[in-house]
């Protein structure tokens, strides 16, 4: 009997792979899970069977071949995630796809079109299906439309310079992240002190940026100047108050202004109407600023939010750097059914969208796909944002008056604007930042009525927030556009950054002198710069590409080898540098902490801790041994005492950043914070009646997680109760 032809499809989500099974085989597909709860798909299309299987994101990651080596160590290889000692459930993924390719004779790559995409596929090609080779589908959205037409349109082999350029990146990642990274554990760790320290290719410039930026603040002097203000009166009894151009630095110059009290001066109105053209289409640095200006919501937050809203079709594919929209998306069958969502497309005039001058090979612009679903309130946010912006970018453009007088008196000028939007146009669908402000038409003599001074201090450059950290890397030059969001909370985790408004903590601030004085290279961003444009041109290469990436690597591993050696001459002056300021912010934390007494002992106080042995954080009494009183915490996040905002402080009478309380066992809460969520406020008493409720929902979790009806995939829960899908009869789709 001839054995039967089938066709894998390698997806990079369980999501996708349901969706694309879905969308070629017209909904006929039959949903199969294995004993180890890992769906994969089947469907036919005249006699050929097509299997779609999928990852979960990288199944293979770059590690040292010995467990012991040099400094620094470059004899690494690609080898399953799951031996790395993280990602452990990865494994099933990794055994499912290696029995559905035994079965195949032919392989479909339909993972994300971009880099990281491109070596998750490569890598199950060549890994698990043993191939040398594979076909490859391009689509920027998960609809049936996007995925038919990219089915029908298969690329004959897989996007390699993509590949090359990302495996490149990968080793060049792990040259730069984990020597250096050793490096300077290996100094802290010579004055007997422990703790996580990391440092890499972009990671070092992005925390010099900051720490630059700390400078300029610390060493800013202020000073002082004033703006000298007239209240003037026309003829027709109009008043306003008219402003001098200048700031005035010299104390000894406002005499010149005291004589001009009861002085006539001459008024002129200039009228100017102006348009104020659309915004043009997102990028995922524009989206993720944008949504930090609106919403409050991090980077981080943002890309979870739009993958979220990609893998439910909703969405065209985030991770891009393009400003325009191709017509073969479809602009008007977008429009129309983005009509049972919002009324605003009703101002979409025009027929081509506005564009901005980036461009991105592999996608275009955010847009929404028109597909409705039902989502979480977190991603309605970003949608709705992404939504107003594609409609913005049809409508016409707004028109403002803008209106400017100008007032003389004794040869000194003074002046006020004024701003009246005539038509919205764009801004009855997006925000706009434009305030309106009226100023009366003031034409020929004036009397001053009144003069006034105001007395300001010139103020020090702003922090970085997350979002224009993001945008200020991106403007360098430094990361990727999918890896900066990641860079910026990595600054934060490790303990070299902190607040909203971005501050550098003392070991933040001590590391960038400390590399500075032994190891500069390490900061400049010259180099990551450079070899970020080297892999840019591996990725649009014809050819040659492993040619190029062993020149790229040989450049990585002899630069490394230079800073280690800097490294290792000055081991013990680096350590102690580190220790000292190593031993500032770990009183600082711990003293940050530090909660209300002891229930128990009423001696100790009670304080978030973290175990090492078991990976998690805890809340024990500070008099261990004497009280051993412990609380437990959830497994997963960051934890830390939850403390009142200045805000809210005043409202209940309280010091800015003083502890919040249960209202109802008046326990201190504490605070969550995971990557890509926002933050979780709860009270960790186990016999307070909040969490009477959570307590029930914790055992009926475990059980389900005990029986196999959900699981914890890729930091998430996944529940196959929801997801099984009544079996159809397997049809055979005709060609």
């Amino acid at each position: 009997m001839a054995k039967e032809k089938a066709t894998l499809i390698i997806t990079e989500k369980p999501a996708a792979a349901a969706k694309i099974a879905a969308a070629l085989s017209d909904a006929t597909d039959e949903k199969i899970t294995t004993k180890d709860n890992v769906a994969y798909y089947e469907f036919y299309e005249g006699p050929r069977k097509y299997i779609v299987g999928c990852a979960v994101g990288h199944l293979f990651g770059i590690q040292q071949i010995a467990k012991r080596g040099p400094f620094p160590n470059f004899e690494v290889d690609w080898q399953p995630a799951h031996q790395k000692g993280r990602g452990a459930f990865t494994k099933k993924y990794l055994t499912t796809l290696k029995k559905l390719a035994k079965g195949a004779d032919e392989f479909i790559v339909a993972t994300d079109f971009d880099v990281e995409g491109e070596v998750i596929g490569w890598n199950v090609v060549r890994f698990i299906c043993k191939k040398k080779d594979a076909k490859r589908m391009k689509f920027s959205s998960l609809t049936k439309g996007a995925l038919d037409e990219s089915f029908k349109n298969l690329m004959p082999t897989l996007n390699w310079g993509a590949a090359i350029a990302g495996e490149t990146r990968h080793y060049i990642d792990w040259f730069y992240g984990i020597n250096l990274s050793r490096g300077l554990m290996k100094a802290l760790s010579s004055t007997g002190t422990f703790r996580i320290l990391s440092i890499g290719r972009v990671q070092g410039p992005a925390l010099k940026i900051i720490a630059d930026r700390e400078k300029e603040i610390g060493e800013f002097k202020s000073e002082p100047y004033w703006q000298i203000f007239l209240q003037v009166k026309d003829i027709k009894n109009q008043k306003v108050e008219v402003k001098h151009p200048k700031d005035i630095f010299n104390e000894g110059e406002l005499l010149k202004f005291k004589h001009l009290q009861g002085k006539k001066g001459d008024a002129t109105t200039t009228v100017k109407d102006e348009n104020v053209a659309a915004p043009i289409p997102f990028d995922l640095t524009t989206l993720q600023t944008e949504a930090y200006r609106y919403h409050g919501s991090t980077p981080t937050q943002t890309l979870k939010s739009a993958q979220s809203l990609y893998l439910a079709g909703m969405i065209s594919y985030p991770r891009t750097s393009s400003q325009k929209y191709p017509k073969d998306i479809g602009y008007d069958k977008i429009l129309k059914m983005l009509k049972k969502y919002t009324s605003q497309v009703k101002y979409a005039m025009n027929k081509n969208p506005t564009e901005g001058k980036k461009n991105d090979p592999a996608h275009p612009a955010i847009y929404p796909t028109g597909e409705i679903k039902k989502i979480s309130e977190v991603d309605k946010k970003i949608y709705d944002l992404i939504v107003k912006r594609f409609i913005s970018c049809f409508c016409d453009v707004a028109k403002v008056e803008n209106k400017r007088i100008k007032v003389v008196v004794s040869g000194l000028d003074f002046g006020a604007k004024g701003v009246q939007i005539k038509d919205r146009g764009w801004m009855n669908v997006y925000p706009s930042s434009i305030k309106e402000s009226k100023v009366p038409t003031i034409e020929g003599d004036v009397d001053v009525l009144e003069i006034r001074t105001e007395e300001k201090e010139t103020q020090p450059p702003r922090r970085y927030s997350a979002a224009s950290l993001v945008k200020e890397l991106e403007k360098r030059g430094l990361g990727t556009k999918a890896t900066r969001s990641a860079i910026v909370e990595t600054l934060y985790s490790r303990g070299y950054a902190r607040e909203r408004s971005i501050e550098v903590t003392e070991l933040g601030m001590r590391m960038v002198e400390t590399l500075e004085k032994y190891s500069p290279i390490i900061l400049d961003e010259k180099l990551t710069k450079k070899m970020t444009k080297e892999l840019e041109k591996i990725e649009v290469a014809k050819g040659n590409f492993k040619e190029k990436e062993e020149v790229i690597l040989g450049e990585a591993k002899e630069a490394v080898s230079k800073i280690a050696k800097d490294m290792s001459k000055n081991l013990d002056a680096m350590g102690k540098s580190l220790a000292d300021a190593n031993a500032i912010v770990w009183e600082q934390e711990k003293e940050a902490n530090t909660m209300s007494k002891c229930p128990v002992c009423h001696k100790g106080k009670l304080r978030v801790m973290y175990g090492k042995r078991f990976s998690r954080y805890f809340v024990s009494c500070d008099a261990y041994p004497e009280c051993k009183t412990i609380y437990s915490l959830p497994p997963r996040g960051m934890m830390k005492p939850a403390r009142l905002s200045k805000k809210a402080a005043e409202e209940v009478g309280k010091e800015d950043g003083a502890l919040e309380v249960c209202g109802e066992c008046g326990f201190p809460m504490v605070m969550s914070f995971q990557k890509g969520r926002a933050p979780w406020k709860f009270c960790f008493n186990p016999e307070c009646k909040t969490n009477e409720e959570a307590m029930k929902k914790k055992a009926e979790f475990k059980a389900k997680l005990a029986s196999g009806e959900v699981e914890i995939v890729d930091g998430k829960v996944v529940d196959h109760s929801k997801e099984t899908k009544p079996k159809k009869k397997r049809k055979k789709k005709s060609t």
